[in-house]
């Protein structure tokens, strides 16, 4: 039996080329994605262990209010210190401060970074301290700063510049060292500013007698759990000691948890999605090919070869296809890592990653995946040719159905039904399940339904083709008909590649027209300083005062962010005097007011779900360890600009030593020029590191901009998907083709010119895709208005990227026929007629 497989398998071996390649790039992708995890995880494992150079042990305030691996905590009793230097075994101890920290370029303005956002001091213990100097020195005088690497590079600096540091209040400093992290010229995009312990104390601690933590390093023979364990009893209430270990176990969970969890289930979906297209045109390729060879079937089973003999031929046949598509794909996958590796690190995540890690683990999950795929895209056509009867063998042909199953219909009808259904109730109770369960069912439906609408569908799209085109346009239109379940195999694969790029192109669209209507709903002024996106940058508090003492501005207010406990729970809260900013934010009130500065005010959405209203206490927790009871003075409707909790700045600032604004709101007096109150601003803001003072317009249409490049990326990515479905249809032509030789062959000798016979198939191929991308700009457009209402968002699909979507679906029809088109038109009449 194995020499009858490899013997079709070499007489078939074009043929099964397209089914190859589709594993191969679907298999690529999966790896690819699966390696560049890995690289990620690893590069991040390399920075969080060595982030505390050799630190055993690390005394730290105990309370933690955020989830994030740079989440700051509040300060400790530097009276600490003095109690562990004394502890047997510690060989030494040094005090750690940190804290906001924004390094201005030589030219004053803010250096941009994805990364925190830090000063703090030089360790001068070379083991406890991660960085290495590289040129220059260390800080002696409380006014000189050592500078990482990429900073200086990006700031235009150099050893003996004179620069400036908020803190959040100006700083000079001179920069008398740059430093590297280990090997790197940054922890990731981490701006980093080192001041003498005096320089981080009096500018960064804000107070001599509090430290960030303290780091220890035990001396030789103890270890991390035994110091640990040694200093606790010295430590005060509302302190900790760590371990280095648990220390970068906890910053490594976190993000586990957080960031690379989330980007590991994106790039897994999109590899699931690449390997699901491949299902596609793998069956179609197995089905045309088993209906292809029935006679040959029938001649086995007449012979003697049982229903299991003939299941195993084809499994055999799939098995030798997908094991060495999946070999090449893991090889390929390897190559796919380092360009999305380098294409990563061109949009900057805030993470270097340096050569590729692979885990055993990817290999185990991306061999058998592919493996599987193929095997599970065969099982249908293989069970269909072992149900071929011997007297099969005399027939001279065997075709497919003509016609699909009432069966088919009846069901394929009632899972529509119940899959649009569910889509629209999840859509319209706000049901993300739901509606979720209704998309995959709906996708399931379409699949189902695909030879029930193929006839119709193509006798439609093949209508210019007919009547532009003549006898090849007819005859196009009527092969694409011929065979429902040939054609729906083949546009299925290519619908679901358009669905999933419509849909996320609706998705999104729906996302930026929230998010843009959320904020130029709730701010109705001309003018935002705004300090970026990044959520540790920032700017004094004073400018927002500043700013409205202006003779062009009417009314001014700051919004700055932290985190701190709510009820229990870590949370982000923004931070404002609420009696100012409802001047310049509406954030349509439900139920109290914000007159009072020191008014603590909630969204609906969580006044809802915790049942609180105007007069409920709530539990907190500050970052320093303080916990407080606040009591609700305001409810909101409008949560896009301010989030879920709106904390007084008269509260919170009497719990940091670094207040900080990320952006402030500007209303003019009437009649006042924008372009006059902007320049004001403009130069009002300089000293603070030169924040962008930006129009309304521009401030909206800034807030969605994080989205375009990982759109740009996910589009890249999702055009393989749309590569592998091309190639099944290409693949479908070319088994079409050799099917329909003899057919070929007396069209020619009938007076068929080889231009006609290349139209032919290329309008068969552009019906087809036609086709699948109808169905695709459907089955996306619904599902995105199903799932994006499902969260709130308005329905709002970007035209001019839908009808692109369409274009290159057509057209990817017409380029994926040119080598069978070329391949029909060369066929020889006499041998193409003689043919069996």
């Amino acid at each position: 039996m194995i020499g009858i497989v490899l013997k079709e398998l070499w007489g078939r071996k074009r043929r099964l080329a397209g089914s190859l390649i589709a594993v191969f790039l679907g298999v690529t992708f999966l790896t690819g994605t699966l390696v560049l995890g890995d690289t990620l995880a690893g590069s991040i494992d390399g920075y969080f262990s060595r982030a505390y150079g050799e630190t055993d042990v690390s005394i730290r305030n105990a309370t933690s209010v955020s989830d994030e691996p740079w989440g700051a905590r509040g300060e400790i009793d530097a009276s600490v210190l003095e109690r562990v230097r004394k502890v047997n075994g510690v060989a030494d101890a040094e005090p750690y401060i940190q804290g906001s920290g924004q390094l201005l370029a030589k030219d004053g303005t803010t250096i941009e970074s994805r990364g925190p956002r830090t000063a703090g001091n030089w360790m001068t213990d070379p083991k406890l301290n991660p960085y290495r100097l590289a040129e220059g020195r260390a800080p002696r005088a409380p006014n000189e700063v050592v500078i990482n690497k990429m900073f200086a590079d990006e700031g235009k600096l150099k050893v003996g510049d004179r620069t400036a540091v908020l803190t959040p209040e100006r700083v000079p400093v001179t920069v008398v060292g740059i430093s590297r992290f280990g090997d790197q010229d940054a922890f990731g995009e981490t701006s980093f500013t080192a001041f003498s312990l005096e320089g981080a104390r009096r500018f960064v601690a804000r107070a001599p007698g509090l430290v960030t933590g303290v780091w220890l390093r035990a001396e030789d023979g103890v270890s991390q759990d035994e110091l640990a364990a040694r200093v606790r009893p010295v430590l005060a209430p509302g302190t900790e000691a760590v371990t280095g270990k648990a220390q970068v176990d906890e910053g490594m969970t976190m993000v586990e948890d957080g960031f690379l969890r989330v980007f590991r289930i994106v790039l897994g979906a999109f590899g699931g999605v690449a390997l699901l297209v491949a299902a596609f045109s793998i069956h179609n390729t197995f089905a045309i090919t088993t209906a292809q060879r029935t006679r040959e079937s029938a001649l086995l089973r007449a012979l003697g070869a049982g229903r299991r003999q003939v299941v195993a031929i084809v499994g055999f046949e799939a098995l030798v296809v997908g094991g060495a598509a999946t070999l090449a794909g893991l090889a390929g996958g390897l190559g796919f890592a380092a360009l999305l590796r380098q294409l990563f690190t061109q949009l900057r995540i805030g993470i270097a990653m340096e050569g590729l890690v692979v885990s055993a683990t990817s290999a185990l999950i991306a061999a058998p995946v592919g493996i599987a795929v193929t095997l599970v895209a065969a099982l249908g056509p293989a069970l269909k040719a072992s149900r071929v009867p011997p007297l099969a063998a005399l027939r001279e042909v065997a075709v497919e159905a003509g016609r699909p199953s009432d069966t088919r219909v009846i069901v394929g009808g009632v899972l529509a039904l119940i899959a649009a259904g569910t889509v629209v109730l999840g859509a319209v109770g706000e049901q993300m399940a739901m509606a979720a369960a209704g998309a995959v069912l709906t996708v399931v439906a379409m699949v189902v339904l695909g030879p029930v609408a193929a006839r119709p569908v193509t006798a439609l799209a093949g209508g210019p083709a007919a009547r532009l085109r003549g006898v090849a346009g007819r005859l196009a239109r009527d092969n694409a008909g011929r065979s429902p379940a040939r054609t729906a195999g083949a546009a299925t694969a290519l619908m679901i590649g358009v669905g999933v790029v419509t849909l996320l192109t609706v998705f999104i669209g729906s996302l930026r027209a929230s998010l843009e209507d959320g904020v130029a709903g709730s701010f109705k002024g001309a003018i935002v300083v705004d300090g970026g996106s990044n959520e540790t940058a920032g700017f004094s508090t004073a400018l927002a005062g500043q700013a409205a003492r202006l003779p062009q501005v009417q009314n001014a207010a700051g919004l700055g962010n932290g985190n701190m406990r709510v009820d229990g729970k870590n949370a982000a809260v923004r931070v404002a005097d609420p009696s100012a900013l409802r001047r310049v934010l509406d954030l349509g009130l439900r139920q109290g007011g914000l007159v009072d500065p020191g008014t603590f005010a909630v969204s609906k959405k969580v006044a809802d779900d915790k049942g609180w209203e105007p007069g409920s206490t709530v539990a907190v927790q500050f970052a320093d360890g303080a916990r407080q009871r606040l009591e609700i003075g305001a409810v909101y409707e409008n949560a896009d600009l301010v989030g879920d909790y709106l904390v007084p700045r008269t509260v919170w600032n009497a719990h940091t030593r670094q207040p900080l604004d990320l952006m402030t709101f500007v209303e003019l007096r009437p009649g006042a020029s924008v372009s006059d109150a902007k320049q004001a601003l403009t130069a009002l803001a300089k000293p603070y590191g030169a924040p962008e003072v930006e129009t309304r317009d521009a401030f909206v249409s800034r807030q969605t901009e994080d989205m375009n490049g990982f759109i740009g990326v996910v589009y890249g990515m999702l055009v393989l998907a749309i590569v592998i479905a091309l190639l099944g249809i290409a693949n479908t032509l070319s088994l079409s083709v050799h099917e329909r030789t003899r057919e070929l062959g007396l069209l020619r000798a009938v007076g068929a010119t080889r231009p006609q016979v290349r139209s032919m198939v290329r309008w068969e191929s552009v019906i087809v895709a036609l086709f699948g991308t109808a169905g695709g700009l459907g089955l996306g457009l619904f599902l995105g208005w199903g799932l994006g209402t499902a969260l709130g968002n308005p329905f709002a699909p970007q035209t001019v990227q839908v009808a692109v979507i369409a274009l290159v679906g057509t057209v990817a029809g017409a380029l994926a026929a040119i080598r069978p088109a070329r391949r029909a038109a060369r066929l020889g009449i006499l041998s193409a007629i003689a043919s069996v």
